[in-house]
């Protein structure tokens, strides 16, 4: 007798496109002055890219290379990553009882720390 798998088909619809075009559609692209030292070509250049991805609202901002084009695709690789996780289905949590001797014991502690705390007023009215 052949034995049947059961695969858990879990089908859901992602959140975000991954696409490049569509990310670069869906994202505000601000370029701005870099901080940190450079003399001279600092001011001429605008290294630092921010992305706002306007459905999810994540920002991300880069500047850690000298070229504007590396630094927009390092920040869009790291949007990606970013939309990835949030297309991640989540696994759903199974409610489990605490047990009895637990419960027991937190109130065992709760009563032990009333106590303290009332050895702690004052004698005075």
């Amino acid at each position: 007798m052949e034995k049947e798998s059961k695969i858990k088909e879990t089908s859901f619809k992602k959140k975000y496109s991954l696409n490049i075009k569509d990310l670069e559609k869906e994202t505000d692209v601000f370029r701005s002055l870099s901080s940190g030292p450079g003399g001279q070509r600092r001011d001429k250049k605008k290294t630092k890219i921010m992305l706002h991805h306007l459905p999810s609202g994540i920002s991300v901002s880069i500047d850690r290379f000298r070229f504007q084009k590396r630094n927009e695709e390092l920040a869009f690789e790291i949007l990606k990553e970013k939309l990835g996780k949030l297309n991640e289905p989540k696994e759903k949590r199974i409610p489990t009882r605490i047990p009895f001797r637990e419960k027991m014991k937190r109130l065992e502690d709760k009563k032990k720390k009333s106590e303290k705390k009332k050895g702690r007023k004052s004698l005075l009215p």
